[in-house]
């Protein structure tokens, strides 16, 4: 997904919108309940609102350390992914040699590395909760894709794939033993990064958690115009407007954070890295010119950016 460098306030205010309302609403309510009516005059030592107010402010700190915590290891599971295809892909061309079959070898190692652009895309994907399918006919030939097509979990059949050509080569003769090792520790790796991602997708952040600190947000909303209106009148509108949202906003962030594989704007960008894989490993077999046709296939609905 694209990200612009200056996010639109519209944006930013757009997904607390509702909660800006009531607070709207209510501190106005406050006001002119107190400037009106003797009765209503209630007000608190504006050292409550404080102190619960720090305290929220060291929960919201937590949690949107561990949030980020968790968009982070993501983004370096799939900068490794870009590391390892790349990797597995050069390993395949300079591992991989015949004197005797060498368009028979030529096709099996782009085979091959069409096949790790597929995983790619198809992990990303499946990690977005779309069909892991979609697009995969642009890489895989048909005895492939039959091979998939009534599999449960895509990606590992993808490596599977990978392996049975692997041992196919070292049974022709074409690679080593040792060769045959350093690929298969590779592949080993995009595993673990599947394992890694998966992890972190299937992985509910805990919800009891969230919930408390967004039950001690709504009351301290509720307590800050008491704590206020004594020393500020109808001005403690805009400023318990301002301290709302900022307090509203940092949740939001958090929340957003925390799920990298959700199809939001603040996701890891798994779109835009396959893409780029896509463009260097078919600069490795030399076919750059196969992903100049990716703007009118994202058009057709294979492969979303998010731009704000």
């Amino acid at each position: 997904m694209l990200l612009r460098n200056n996010i639109p306030l519209t944006y930013i205010f757009g997904k607390i919108k509702t909660e800006l309302f009531f607070v709207i609403a209510y501190s106005l309510g406050i006001v002119i309940l107190y400037q009106n009516f003797h009765v209503t005059r209630i007000s608190i030592p504006i050292a409550v609102p404080a102190l619960l107010g720090t305290i929220i402010s060291l929960l919201l700190a937590f949690r949107s350390n561990q949030a980020y915590d968790r968009w982070w290891e993501a983004r370096i599971i799939w900068g490794a992914i870009v590391n390892d295809s790349r990797s597995i892909s050069r390993q395949i061309l300079s591992f991989v040699e015949s004197p005797y079959d060498l368009e028979e070898v030529e096709q099996f190692k782009v085979r091959f590395i069409k096949r790790q652009i597929a995983w790619c895309n198809a992990l990303s994907q499946s990690l977005r909760g779309f069909s892991p399918h979609k697009g995969l006919e642009r890489y895989l030939d048909k005895k492939e894709l039959a091979f998939i097509k009534n599999q449960r979990n895509v990606t590992v059949a993808l490596l599977e794939l990978h392996a049975m050509d692997l041992k196919k080569a070292l049974n022709e003769g074409w690679i080593n033993k040792y060769q045959q090792i350093e690929i298969n520790r590779t592949i080993s790796a995009l595993c673990n990064h599947m394992g890694g991602s998966e992890r972190i997708k299937n992985t509910v952040f805990p919800v009891t958690y969230s919930k408390y600190i967004s039950m001690s947000i709504h009351l301290f909303i509720v307590l800050l115009p008491f704590g206020l209106i004594e020393y500020f009148g109808y001005m403690e509108i805009p400023l318990v407007i301002a301290i709302a949202a900022f307090f509203l906003l940092v949740e939001k962030m958090a929340v957003h954070l925390q799920d990298p594989f959700e199809n939001k704007p603040t996701d890891t960008p798994t779109t835009t890295i396959c893409r780029n894989i896509e463009k260097d490993l078919y600069q490795m077999i030399d076919e750059s010119n196969l992903y100049e046709d990716l703007p009118q296939l994202e058009k057709a609905g294979i492969g979303s950016y998010y731009i704000l």
